[in-house]
């Protein structure tokens, strides 16, 4: 059995894109995917599945995930697959670990799409106009923001547009909370 993680963009946020976790959780068990559990209402799972993992596999269960979610629920959004071991991974490489004790809620990581270009990254890191502070490792970005997210201007939005992908963003409680999930 292999574990995976899944994020989804932008539901349960301000209102928009509303998805009940339990309907969430029961069209992934649906789908063939075992001992389905979710964590807070912003669209975070965790599963197993008898099929592969890694990039290629996660690809392949982020489309049927986005397939099923609009056909079922109708409901057009990203899902970002991790295996448990790239979820370690996000961990374990993690640039600015000082800031993830210190003070993990002004820590996020930022699941992305496609790996940016070094051109991408130039174009975010000359766009931030506070202090704000970010490293780019593969489909992951590590963005530190010392005075919080509420107010920055360093907006997914921003962060979409200049790295030319999208993203789901979650902060480091979160991101330690589904890898002790992954872990149970």
């Amino acid at each position: 059995m292999n574990t995976h993680i899944a994020l989804l963009r932008g539901v349960n946020v301000g209102g928009h894109q509303k998805v009940p976790m339990t309907d969430l959780r029961a069209l992934v068990a649906k789908l063939g995917f075992t001992d389905v559990r979710s964590l807070l209402h912003s669209g975070n799972l965790v599963f197993r599945s008898d099929g592969p993992s890694g990039n290629e596999a996660s690809a392949e269960i982020e489309r049927l995930l986005q397939a099923e979610l609009k056909k079922r629920v109708g409901i057009d959004t990203d899902f970002f697959v991790r295996s448990a071991s790239e979820w370690k991974a996000v961990i374990a490489k993690n640039p600015f670990r000082k800031e993830a004790e210190r003070d993990p809620a002004h820590l996020a990581a930022m699941f992305l799409k496609d790996a940016p270009t070094a051109k991408q990254v130039a174009a975010l890191e000359q766009a931030i106009v506070g202090r704000e502070t970010f490293r780019v490792e593969g489909r992951l970005a590590y963005i530190v923001y010392p005075d919080g997210t509420g107010n920055s201007k360093l907006t997914s939005a921003l962060i979409d547009r200049k790295l030319e992908t999208r993203g789901t963003g979650r902060n480091w409680n979160t991101v330690l909370k589904l890898a002790a999930m992954s872990e149970e």
